[in-house]
């Protein structure tokens, strides 16, 4: 039984261990990757001082809801069917090209009630529209 020694006629290792190189590459790019976002979330800027104001609304906005029953509202004025609905919104918007309307819908109302009441809307030409919920 013969041992080989490293005398025996051996060349010295000529190739170069990489793994350490990488290990220690990829975790640098892990801190890079940590650390970036923090450097660019605090942008610190001196805004400009100004006077306070109010907005100019001189008209409000148009109030539609749907209640419970499906019963559709506007201003406070019972609305017969989706026909009524439109001509009255473009009689609207014909007087106010910037009319706007907020949206109240009941929490049982079903969708297909609320989706033909805002596919109106949107016949009559209004895109200014706002949907009122409540806090909870």
């Amino acid at each position: 039984m013969a041992f080989k020694t490293q005398s025996e006629n051996e060349d010295a290792m000529s190739e170069i261990n990489v793994t350490p190189l990488v290990d220690v590459m990829l975790v640098l790019v892990i801190i890079l990757l940590v650390t970036a976002p923090l450097l660019t979330q605090s942008v610190h800027v001196t805004l400009p001082k100004t006077t306070e104001t109010t907005a100019n609304v001189t008209e409000q906005p148009l109030q539609l809801g749907i209640n419970d029953q499906g019963a559709i509202i506007l201003n406070k004025q019972p609305i017969e069917n989706l026909a009524a609905l439109e001509t009255t919104l473009k009689n609207e918007l014909a007087k106010n090209p910037e009319v706007a309307l907020h949206l109240y819908a009941d929490k049982s109302v079903i969708y297909e009630k609320l989706a033909a009441v805002m596919a109106t809307v949107q016949h009559a030409g209004i895109t200014k529209i706002a949907f009122v919920t409540v806090e909870q």
